[in-house]
């Protein structure tokens, strides 16, 4: 009722303009934080990925066993760096702050990756789906897991 009374009228109370400013803020922080953490991924920066984590952040990626807290997240990071080198690009299709706590992103990404043993590079994909927690005003990885796409045309 209050909304379509006030979209009725054109008037926003002052609590709601002050409220449409920090979910702005807040879905521009949980992008900075998804950029930051694309950058990190490509450039192979184990620590800077798991600094975007929550200290207790989780990661569920196919076919391994899930990974729980900063150690976890870290070993697994630091296996795959060794591993593979990506190149990829993020889209982000949503980014909610649903509280002023937490927040989740959807995402796709789509690049190279190259198996660091051979120098074999292929094509791509992923979705990825992102639970958000701010911890100390920042934006950090709550939960995320992905799953391979479609490849893009």
């Amino acid at each position: 009722m209050w909304l379509s009374d006030t979209l009725t009228a054109g008037v926003w109370p002052s609590h709601a303009e002050s409220h449409m400013a920090r979910v702005t803020s807040d879905t521009d922080g949980i992008k900075k934080t998804l950029n930051a953490y694309r950058d990190n991924l490509v450039a192979s920066n184990v620590e800077g990925c798991v600094n975007l984590y929550a200290s207790d952040g989780v990661l569920m990626a196919p076919g391994y066993e899930t990974q729980v807290g900063h150690d976890a997240v870290k070993q697994w990071y630091a296996n795959i760096r060794k591993l593979v080198t990506l190149d990829v690009e993020f889209d982000i299709h949503e980014a909610v702050a649903i509280t002023e706590e937490y927040g989740f992103a959807r995402t796709s990404s789509a690049g190279t990756l190259k198996i660091n043993a051979t120098g074999v590079t292929r094509k791509e994909a992923n979705q990825e789906l992102f639970v958000m927690k701010k911890v100390e005003g920042e934006w950090k990885i709550a939960r995320y897991c992905f799953s391979e796409s479609k490849l893009p045309e």
